[in-house]
C-alpha cells in the first residue's frame, strides 16, 4: 500500500470513528435531556381523559394523538425506566401542550387533585339547563349528565317513571367534587329530592288524601303538577294560589275542558323531548309560541290540546312548589294573568279574566 493510500484509509477509519462518536454523543445528549426538553407548544390548554382500565400504551397515544408529547416510543422507554407506567391514574387532566415529559408523567402519576365546589342549583331549570349549571362549574360534563338522565336501566334502579329525570333534581346548593361522576351527582340530586318529598308528604298527609281521592293521584302526579306551578310564578305567596286554579281546572264542573292551558308545558315539548312534532321542530325556542304550537296536537306537552296532565314534569320543582301542590289554596279561582314581571291578577270567570286580560296585557 503506498503512503498515500494508506493515509487515506486513515482518514476514513478516523472520519468513521468520530462520525459515530459524534452521533453517540448527540444521542446520548438527546436521551439525557428528553425528559426536561419541553414540547413545541404555546402553552395552551388540552383537555385529556385517561380512563379506568386504559393500558400505558394507549394512554401515550392519546397524549401523543393530544398534542401534549411528541416521540410517544421515547415517552414510553422513559416512563418504564422510572417504573412509573403502571402507576397513571384515571381522570380528567388539564394539561398544556409545552410542557416536558417529565412534567406530563409526574402530572399523570400524582393524578388529579379533586377539589370540592358549591354549586347552586335554582328552582323551575329543566334538566338541561341544570346540567349546563354543573358543566360551567367542571363538575361533570352535559352530555355525559343527559346519557344518563335518559338511560331506563337508572331510572328504574332510581324508582323513576318516565323518559328522564325531569323533576327529581331538587334545586339546591350542593357540593361536589370536581369532577365528578355524572352518576354520583345525579343520585345525590334525586336523594335530596326523596327526603324532602318525604318530609312534606307527612307534613300535608291529610291534603295529600284528598287529591288521592279526588284525582287518584301519586307522588308523580304531584311533581308534574308542582313543576307547572314552578315555571308559572316565581312568587311563593301565590304558588298556592296557581295550584288552586289547576287543580280547580281538573275538578270543578264549570270547567268541562279538563285542560290546563299553559305555555310552559308547550315550551317543554318542544324543547326537551327527543322526538318532537313537526311544529316543534319549526319553532326557535328564543321565540314567542304562535298558532302553530298552540293548535300543535302532536306535541304530547300541550296543554292546550290535550286534557289532564303532561306527560311528565317540565321542571324541578323546589320546596315550596311542592308543598302548594300538596296543599293548594281553597279558591274558586279558574284564571290567572301576568300583572307584572313577579305576580299575577286572579279570576273566576271568563268575563273577569277577559277584563284583567284587557288592563294588563294589551
Amino acid at each position: 500500500m503506498s503512503r498515500s493510500s494508506f493515509r487515506l484509509a486513515l482518514l476514513v477509519v478516523l472520519g468513521t470513528f468520530f462520525l459515530f462518536a459524534a452521533c453517540g454523543a448527540w444521542a446520548g445528549y438527546e436521551i439525557v435531556s428528553y425528559p426536561d426538553r419541553r414540547h413545541g407548544g404555546t402553552g395552551r390548554d388540552i383537555v385529556l381523559e385517561i380512563k379506568r382500565g386504559m393500558k400505558f400504551p394507549e394512554i401515550v397515544s392519546a397524549l401523543s394523538d393530544g398534542g401534549v408529547i411528541d416521540r410517544p416510543s421515547w415517552f414510553r422507554l422513559y416512563a418504564m425506566h422510572r417504573g412509573l407506567s403502571s402507576k397513571v391514574r384515571a381522570g380528567k387532566y388539564m394539561l398544556r401542550d409545552n410542557l416536558s415529559p417529565r412534567e406530563v408523567l409526574d402530572t399523570l402519576v400524582v393524578g388529579v387533585q379533586e377539589v370540592e365546589i358549591s354549586v347552586t342549583i335554582p328552582e323551575g331549570k329543566h334538566l338541561r339547563e341544570v346540567f349546563e349549571i354543573l358543566d360551567q362549574a367542571g363538575i361533570a360534563s352535559a352530555g355525559e349528565l343527559e346519557e344518563v338522565a335518559r338511560e331506563q336501566e337508572w331510572l328504574r334502579a332510581q324508582g323513576i317513571e318516565g323518559e328522564t329525570v325531569e323533576g327529581y333534581l331538587f334545586p339546591e346548593t350542593y357540593r361536589f367534587r370536581r369532577p365528578a361522576q355524572p352518576r354520583q351527582v345525579l343520585e345525590t340530586m334525586v336523594r335530596q329530592h326523596r327526603i324532602v318529598y318525604e318530609e312534606l308528604r307527612k307534613k300535608y298527609s291529610r291534603a295529600l288524601a284528598r287529591l288521592q281521592k279526588q284525582l287518584t293521584w301519586g307522588d308523580r302526579e304531584i311533581v308534574i303538577m308542582a313543576s307547572i306551578v314552578e315555571k308559572e310564578t316565581g312568587a311563593k305567596e301565590e304558588r298556592g294560589r296557581v295550584a288552586s286554579v289547576f287543580f280547580n281546572r281538573l275538578i270543578l264542573p264549570s270547567f268541562p275542558s279538563r285542560r290546563l292551558e299553559t305555555d310552559p308545558t308547550i315550551r317543554y315539548g318542544c324543547t326537551i323531548p327527543l322526538v318532537k312534532s313537526a311544529a316543534c321542530q319549526k319553532w326557535d325556542s328564543s321565540d314567542r309560541l304562535h298558532r302553530a304550537q298552540l293548535d300543535d296536537k302532536d306535541n304530547l306537552y300541550n296543554t292546550y290540546e290535550h286534557a289532564g296532565l303532561p306527560p311528565g314534569p317540565i321542571s324541578n320543582p323546589g320546596r315550596a312548589s311542592l308543598a302548594a301542590t300538596m296543599d293548594p289554596e281553597d279558591t274558586g279561582y279558574l284564571y290567572f294573568v301576568a300583572k307584572d314581571e313577579r305576580t299575577h291578577v286572579f279570576s273566576k270567570t271568563y268575563e273577569e279574566h277577559s277584563r284583567f286580560v284587557e288592563k294588563y296585557q294589551k
